[in-house]
């Protein structure tokens, strides 16, 4: 089974995403992908409407607010490098339900 790699530091936790944009339905996670959080994107990949649609997503999911959460890298890109500030490693794997590490 496939971890979700994260980085911890004093400013938060920050993880690799793996973005489908412009998908149907709703915005949704759809698990894990080479150790990257896969999520499919109702907004267009264009005018950054897609990585808005996914902090939207990712600060309303995670309860944080929406500034607490920051694309430091790949903004262009459909693989992007996620900060949530004021989390730890362990919240952010419980709170996006992938804290099952096998049988426990």
């Amino acid at each position: 089974m496939a971890n979700l790699a994260f980085e911890e530091n004093n400013e938060g936790v920050v993880f690799v995403a793996k973005i489908v944009p412009g998908s149907s339905g709703p915005t949704r996670i759809c698990g894990l992908l080479d150790e990257m959080l896969k999520i499919k994107v109702s907004a267009a990949p264009e005018k950054s409407k897609a990585n808005q649609c996914l902090i939207k997503f990712l600060a309303e999911r995670l309860g944080v607010k929406k500034n607490a959460v920051s694309i430091i890298s790949g903004t262009t890109s459909p693989v992007k490098h996620v900060r949530i500030s004021g989390m730890n490693a362990d919240t952010l794997l419980k709170k996006l339900n992938l804290n099952e590490q096998g049988p426990g």
